[in-house]
């Protein structure tokens, strides 16, 4: 009797172990399946080589939204909200950040596009929101995207009927600044904003 208990009690041990492991391990994994499948309108990834040589002539209207978290004392926005692309063609799209606070900010983006199904052909190549993002006090900063839309849109059922494609972006603080985010504004200043006074 007393080995029985014990093997029971090993065996739900052992799965309250798997499923703590379980529910940290899905999070990374949901992450995962999104960027593979660009479900829930997540961007796919690719490098410059990975270009299209020739853009097609069919165009796609694509809009810039920004957004900010409570408790950042930041105001962001795209410095253009609407552009018109022709598919498969690189493009390079900014949005402008200011922390108005008396302090440095780390901020860190979170985006999607919409609709979900364009999730898939939605692609970045470069994008401010791959690292934390640190503003000094007053501090203004162009941050780029460069990115194109996949020609498999062209073809794809769904894909074909989407006349527009809404990038959205949400920034959200950083309790603790990085060291990836102090670089990073580095990389934000590589355009910075033009005067505005």
């Amino acid at each position: 009797m007393a080995r029985s208990n014990t093997r029971t009690g090993l065996i739900a041990a052992g799965a309250a172990v798997a499923m703590v492991g379980l529910a940290y391990a899905s999070v990374p994994l949901y992450q995962l399946f999104c960027q593979v499948t660009g479900f829930g309108g997540t961007t796919m990834f690719a490098s410059e080589s990975d270009v299209p040589a020739k853009p097609l002539e069919q165009t796609i209207s694509v809009r810039f939204d920004a957004n900010v978290a409570p408790g950042l004392s930041w105001s962001f926005k795209p410095v253009k909200t609407h552009e018109t692309v022709k598919i498969g063609e690189r493009r390079l799209a900014f949005y402008r950040a200011t922390n108005h606070s008396d302090k440095p900010i780390t901020g860190t983006a979170s985006y999607n596009v919409s609709p979900d199904t364009a999730g898939s052909f939605f692609v970045k190549i470069a994008c401010f929101c791959f690292t934390e993002q640190t503003l000094q006090p007053g501090q203004t900063v162009d941050m780029p995207v460069t990115y194109f839309v996949d020609p498999a849109i062209a073809d794809d059922p769904d894909g074909h009927r989407i006349d527009e494609i809404t990038l959205s972006y949400t920034f959200f603080p950083v309790d603790t600044p990085t060291a990836s985010g102090q670089k990073a504004v580095k990389t934000a200043q590589a355009k910075p904003a033009p005067n505005q006074g």
